[in-house]
Formats: structure tokens, sequence, C-alpha cells
């Protein structure tokens, strides 16, 4: 790969690990990719009632299975999570992963991740100031030998996370994030910031608009940088595809995704992240273009 470009994939916990789910995370070391992510739900839109694994049991065997490919979540939510048995749950992954483990994180939304435990529906600015505590309570979780912190939503008694993460001073955090006080947390914990457009533009606008709405939250996660003392050039910005008007055209040819890709690189974006193609799904696609992107792409865009 380039030092300009990072080409990464999410790979859906849809299959049997033993019916071809092993095969996939091997196949994507094997065609380069920087990382190989996955969704962090319970359920999750029109797979509700179709296969769907858990993420951490995934991302476990995908690390015994692979050995440079970079693993994570894109993204993992407070819905159903706790940060301290979280915590313990990635300082394993980091160990067993020797290290190549990156947190993708967000503030989650009212689907069926937050209902599906019974509880009452969190409004937007609960859900917000959930997050707002959930990222520094995991920040130290991750970086220190014992952690107490009572907090409104999270608590803690002398947390013991002996002897802490493989990478230092803990995993990076990808944190999600299009409102001024994520984008904050993005710019104070944050290695890199992930993005996946304005879901505004996605229904009805153009590609066009959607470049434009992107060009904004960078402007924005650059104002929320200066305001805590921290250069944006610092964090990685992620952009995990197919949730602009454009959807699934990137990935009909190696010509859409370098156009594509290229116009997101000038917005100052270092890792793209695509979803493999599943069969009869939102994310149906050609193998053999997804293929050819992973391998021939990143040098058309050097």
């Amino acid at each position: 790969m380039s030092a300009s470009l990072r080409l990464s994939t999410l790979i859906l916990p849809v299959r049997r690990w033993h019916e071809g789910g092993r095969e996939q995370w091997q196949r994507a070391e094997a065609l380069g990719f920087h990382a190989a992510y996955t969704y962090d739900h319970l359920a999750w839109r029109s797979f509700r009632d179709q296969t769907w694994y858990g993420a951490v049991p995934t991302l476990t065997a995908a690390a015994t299975a692979t050995s440079r490919l970079r693993l994570g979540t894109l993204v993992t939510s407070p819905n159903f999570r706790h940060p301290v048995t979280l915590a313990k749950e990635l300082i394993t992954l980091d160990d067993i992963s020797g290290g190549r483990i990156t947190l993708g994180i967000g503030a989650g939304t009212n689907g069926f991740d937050s209902s599906t435990l019974a509880q009452e529906p969190w409004s937007q600015r609960e859900r917000t100031d959930r997050f707002g505590e959930f990222v520094p309570l995991l920040d130290r979780l991750l970086t220190e030998d014992s952690v107490s912190h009572q907090g409104t939503y999270y608590s803690a008694e002398e947390a013991r996370n002996i002897p802490g993460c493989v990478q230092r001073p803990r995993i990076p955090f990808a944190v999600a994030a299009t409102g001024p006080r994520g984008l904050k947390l993005a710019a104070r914990h944050g290695q890199a910031w992930v993005t996946t457009g304005d879901p505004k533009v996605y229904a009805t606008g153009t590609p066009e608009d959607s470049l434009e709405a992107v060009r904004g939250q960078v402007e924005k996660l650059e104002k929320a940088c200066t305001e805590v003392g921290r250069d944006i050039a610092e964090l990685d910005k992620v952009f995990l595809t197919g949730f602009t008007p454009d959807r699934g055209r990137p990935l009909e040819s190696l010509d859409a995704f370098v156009d594509f890709a290229g116009r997101h690189i000038e917005l100052g974006f270092n890792e793209i992240v695509l979803h493999a193609p599943v069969p009869d799904s939102d994310f149906a696609a050609d193998q053999k273009v997804f293929e050819q992107i992973a391998t021939e792409a990143v040098a058309q865009l050097g």
C-alpha cells in the first residue's frame, strides 16, 4: 500500500466460520487490505432475521486465522456495551492478535441494538452524554492498571486491567462522529476519525452534495482539533463507503472506484473501507471487481 492511501474492507458477520467465514478473512489478508473490520451489532437492518454473529468472537477467530491484517470494529457503541467489560475483551483480543486491533467506536442509534435489551429509548441528548462518558472511561481502563470512577451512566470500582494492551499506550480508537461533541471526543481521544458521509444527503442528494457535506465535516473536525490544541494531521481520516448517493456504483468497476476514492483523498482521507460483497443484499457486488480494486486501485491512486 502507498503511504497516501490505505484500502480496507468490512466483512459482515453473516457466514458460518467453517462454511466460508474463515476463508473470507484470510482472503482479505491475501488481497493486501490494510485492515478488515466488522460491525458490532446484536442485529442489523435487513439482516435482522438472517444469520448474524458477534463481533468480538468473530475478530478473535480472525486473529488466529491471520497474521498481518489489522482487525477491528466499525463501530462499537454504548447501546449494549459497558466500558469495564468491553475493556477486558479488547485487551484480550489485542493480546491474541499480537497488537493488531483498532476499536471503531460511535454513539450508536435507536435501532435494534437499543431495543433488544428492553430498555427505555435514550433521547439524543442522553445518547450523546453517554458517549461522552463512555469514551474517556474506556480510555482510562485501557491505559491504567486499576480504575475507579463514579459517573452518571457508567461506574467502575478498582477495575483491574493487567497487563494492559500490547499496543501502547492502548489500542487505537477510530471515533465515528459528525456532531460537535462527538468530533471533540475524536479530537481528544481518537487516533482516527470515521464518517460514512451525511445521512441527510444519502436519500435525495447527489454525489456532489455528498462531497460538499463531507468537506464540511472535515472542516468541523479541524475546528474541534484546534479547540483541544491538536493538529488534525495527527488523526487518520477513515471513510466507510456504501452510504452515499453513489450507493454501490464505486464497486461497479476499477475506474469508478478510482474516481470515487480520488475525490475523497482530496478531502484528506487516507483510509477507505469497502464492504466485502454479500449476495442478494444491499452489498451485492461482483467479487472479481472487488478483488481487482483491492489489488490495483492503490497503485492508480498513488
